[in-house]
């Protein structure tokens, strides 16, 4: 399985909110991001739904992975 294959799985949350997100953000911008960038999708897929949903919803602090969150959330107003 390739790469975009293999983290178009991963995207895959069972919520349209996360749905919608994360596969907006893979196909609009991830592919033109820095390898540190792509390392930090892969930690934040990484995260547990419920987890996952209040740092990119801004319930939860996202820390290091602050900017990757505000790119992702802006992916899905273009």
């Amino acid at each position: 399985m390739d790469e975009l294959a293999r983290l178009k799985w991963q995207c895959r949350r069972g919520t349209k909110e996360l749905d919608f997100l994360l596969n907006r953000y893979l196909e609009a911008g991830y592919l033109t991001t820095s390898r540190e960038e792509r390392i930090l999708f892969e930690t934040l897929l990484g995260l547990e739904d419920d987890e996952l949903t209040s740092v990119l919803l801004g319930e939860k602090e996202a820390g290091e992975m602050r900017f990757l969150v505000e790119k992702i959330r802006c992916s899905c107003v273009s």
